[in-house]
């Protein structure tokens, strides 16, 4: 869960698994995290909801150990 200044810089990141505070350091997320953004469409019980999460890297691990096929990992040499 993401929280915004009024002059749109980030405020607060929140596990919305978890429920832990990550560490934001003026306006700049300083710690590994999954951000997902989703907009239901047809065919589904959510048609037309945009859901938004984040999840600390602890849960994320913890969830994708769950999954029965792993997530496509691949290796970034450059970040921009």
């Amino acid at each position: 869960m993401r929280r915004y200044k009024s002059d749109g810089s980030l405020e607060t990141v929140i596990c919305n698994c978890c429920g832990k505070r990550l560490i934001v350091e003026k306006g700049i997320l300083r710690e590994g995290a999954f951000w997902a953004e989703y907009t239901w469409d047809y065919f589904s019980e959510k048609d037309g909801e945009r859901h938004r999460l984040d999840l600390c890297e602890d849960c994320y691990d913890h969830l994708v150990s769950q999954f029965r096929i792993a997530p496509d990992v691949e290796e970034q040499v450059e970040f921009i």
